[in-house]
């Protein structure tokens, strides 16, 4: 799960081969990914683990590092 979240960041993000973004850094307030990022990162995430987020998940808090991505897909999919 973390390795599949990290490939997407990191490859439609990261424009320079030799950085490499860390579970806990900011991804929003870093300018790694902007308001237009996140809505195509939560679309992987839906697509590639087969999950719905529901409006009240849609918050910044929860998709501000790979951290915080990979907590709330393990409890929407312990959900399931």
């Amino acid at each position: 799960m973390r390795d599949k979240v990290h490939s997407f960041i990191q490859t439609n993000y990261i424009f320079d081969e030799k950085r490499t973004v860390g579970d806990d850094e900011q991804l929003l307030a870093s300018g790694i990914i902007d308001s237009t990022g996140i809505l195509e990162l939560i679309s992987f995430l839906e697509k590639e683990f087969s999950i719905i987020f529901d409006d009240q998940e849609l918050v910044g808090e929860n998709f501000n590092s790979i951290a915080s991505i990979i907590a709330i897909l393990q409890r929407k999919i312990s959900k399931n």
